[in-house]
C-alpha cells in the first residue's frame, strides 16, 4: 500500500478512522505537565532535558512525555553522491526543528537511528571500519561483535515474531501533539530522501497531576477488552508504574563508551551514541486484571517477598531493592514465582562500582537501560506500508510500543533473556520462561523487532555518508 507522503500526514492510512480520531481524544485529553525550561542541547540524541519529577508513593518518578510517534524507514536506492545530498537535506531539516524546540518533553525530543541493513548497504565499505566493537561481547564470544546486532528470538517468544530489517528509524516525543505533527511533516512529508514503512503512535501517563491518565481513558474510548480494570491514574495499561527514577539509567550511562564496552570507533565517531530498541506488544488486559489479584499482580512484577498494599501503583526499585540470584532462586523454590523485576535487575544493574568515561561514578545497583516505551492503541501499527506481512486489522488492540536504550545490542539481549529466566554465565531459573511466576510474559505477546544504532547528534544524518567515495 503506497501512499503520498500528504496522505502520510494527513493519517490516511491508518488502521481505520476510528484509530485516527482515538489519538485525536488522546491530544485533546493529555493535559501538558509543568517542565522545568532547558537552555543547553546535549551531544546526545536520546537524552531529553526539562524531565519533571514528582513523589508518588514516596518514590520520586520521572514523568515522560505524553505522546510518542515511531517511524521506520527503508532507503531508496542512491550512489554516493545523492547519498551525501541526502545527507545535507536532512542535516537541515533536523537542525531546523533543534533551532525552533527544545530538546525536552514540553519542546520536542527527536531521535534518528540506523539499521543493520543501512550499514551493510550505503555505506558498508565505510562501515568496516567504522562501526565500533563491544569489547565485553566480544571477550565473552571469542571474536568481535558489533555494539549494533540483528534482531532475535527469545524463549518467551510465540510463533511469528517478525524480525525486521528497516534502514532507519525516527522517534519523536513531546508533552505537544502539535509538536509533533510538524516534525512528521518537516521530516516524512516534505522529505524525499527515505520512503516511511511504518507509523506507530501512542501515549504514556497523565495521570500524576490528578485525573484520569491517558491509558485508563483512551482503552475505555476504544473499547477494548478489559480495559475499564486498569486503575484510573495508571501510567500504562498494566497499572504499576515503570518510570521510577531509580530504575532508569542516569542521563550518560546508555552511551556506548560510558561503561567501557566499546570507545565509539575509530576517532569516535560513534561516541555519545547509543542503541535503540523498539519491539511491538500486545497485552491482554483481560488476562492480567482477571487472572491476578492486585497482590498477586504485585508479586509478578516486583517478586513474591513485596508487600504491597492494595491499590499502590508505584513501588520502590531502588538499589537496596535488588536481590540477590540465591534470593531469587530461593523464591522460585519456596513460592513457584520470581517476578518480572527481580530476573531482569541481575543484567540490567550494575553487578559493581564503575566510575564512567565521563568521570561520573556510577554505584553497583545502578540502573543501566534508559525506558522509553509508550502504551499504543495500534493494531499492531498506526499505518503499514506493507499490511499484510505486518498484520493490521481494523480493532484498535492494548499494546505496547516497546523503546529502549542500552550501550549496546548485546546489552538488551541479556536484559530480555533475563527477562525470561536466562541469568549471567547461562544460569537458567527453573521456571519455563511463559510460566505466570517467570514474570508478565505470559500476558505479552511481541509481533515485531529490531535494534538501531543511534549516532551522536553531529552524525544523526547518514552517518558515514561523508566518507563514501564517487
Amino acid at each position: 500500500m503506497e501512499l503520498t507522503r500528504r496522505q502520510l500526514l494527513a493519517g490516511v492510512g491508518a488502521t481505520t478512522l476510528a484509530a485516527a480520531g482515538l489519538y485525536e481524544l488522546a491530544e485533546r485529553a493529555g493535559r501538558a505537565p509543568s517542565r522545568p525550561a532547558v537552555a543547553t542541547r546535549p551531544p546526545e540524541q536520546h537524552v531529553l532535558g526539562g524531565l519533571r519529577v514528582v513523589t508518588d508513593s514516596n518514590v520520586e518518578v520521572v514523568v515522560p512525555p505524553l505522546h510518542h510517534e515511531v517511524v521506520t524507514f527503508r532507503l531508496p536506492a542512491r550512489g554516493p553522491a545523492d547519498l551525501r545530498d541526502s545527507q545535507r537535506r536532512l542535516a537541515q531539516a533536523l537542525a531546523g526543528l533543534d533551532q525552533d524546540y527544545a530538546s525536552s518533553p514540553a519542546g520536542l525530543g527527536v531521535t534518528v537511528g540506523w539499521g543493520l541493513p543501512y550499514f551493510r548497504g550505503p555505506v558498508a565499505a565505510p562501515a568496516r571500519d567504522h562501526l565500533p566493537v563491544d569489547r565485553r561481547a566480544s571477550q565473552a564470544a571469542g571474536h568481535p561483535v558489533s555494539v549494533l546486532l540483528d534482531a532475535i528470538r527469545f524463549p518467551s517468544d510465540t510463533g511469528g515474531v517478525l524480525l525486521e530489517q528497516n534502514d532507519a528509524v525516527l522517534l519523536l516525543r513531546s508533552d505537544n501533539p502539535a509538536h509533533i505533527h510538524d516534525a512528521h511533516e518537516r521530516l516524512v512529508g516534505n522529505l524525499d530522501v527515505w520512503q516511511p514503512t511504518s507509523i506507530r503512535r501512542g501515549f504514556v501517563g497523565g495521570g500524576f497531576d490528578g485525573g484520569a491518565g491517558l491509558p485508563h481513558k483512551l482503552a475505555v474510548a476504544a473499547g477494548v477488552p478489559g480495559a475499564d480494570l486498569i486503575p484510573e491514574q495508571a501510567e500504562l495499561f498494566l497499572g504499576f508504574t515503570s518510570t521510577q527514577k531509580a530504575s532508569l539509567g542516569p542521563e550518560r550511562i546508555a552511551n556506548i563508551e560510558t561503561l567501557g564496552y566499546s570507545d565509539g570507533g575509530p576517532g569516535g565517531y560513534f561516541r555519545q551514541g547509543t542503541t535503540m530498541h523498539v519491539s511491538h506488544i500486545f497485552e491482554d488486559l483481560e488476562s492480567w486484571f482477571l487472572t491476578f489479584d492486585h497482590g498477586q499482580r504485585a508479586a509478578t512484577v516486583f517478586g513474591p517477598n513485596r508487600k504491597v498494599p492494595e491499590g499502590t501503583l508505584t513501588i520502590s526499585q531502588g538499589r537496596d531493592d535488588v536481590p540477590t540470584v540465591a534470593a531469587i532462586r530461593k523464591d522460585a523454590s519456596k513460592y513457584a514465582r520470581i517476578g518480572h523485576s527481580p530476573a531482569i535487575q541481575q543484567t540490567s544493574r550494575l553487578a559493581a562500582d564503575v566510575v564512567g568515561r565521563d568521570g561520573t561514578t556510577y554505584p553497583k545497583g545502578t540502573a543501566v537501560p534508559i525506558r522509553a516505551d509508550f502504551n499504543t492503541l495500534d493494531n499492531p501499527f498506526y499505518w503499514s506500508a506493507d499490511p499484510g506481512r505486518d498484520g493490521l486489522t481494523p480493532e484498535a488492540r492494548a499494546g505496547l510500543h516497546f523503546v529502549v536504550f542500552n550501550p549496546t545490542s548485546d546489552d538488551f539481549h541479556r536484559n530480555r533473556l533475563a527477562m525470561d529466566g536466562v541469568l549471567p554465565g547461562g544460569r537458567r531459573l527453573p521456571l519455563a520462561p511463559r510460566d505466570p511466576g517467570q514474570g508478565f510474559n505470559s500476558v505479552l505477546t511481541t509481533t515485531h523487532r529490531q535494534s538501531f544504532l543511534v549516532p551522536p547528534r553531529r552524525h544523526r544524518a547518514f552517518p558515514l555518508a561523508e566518507m563514501l567515495q564517487g
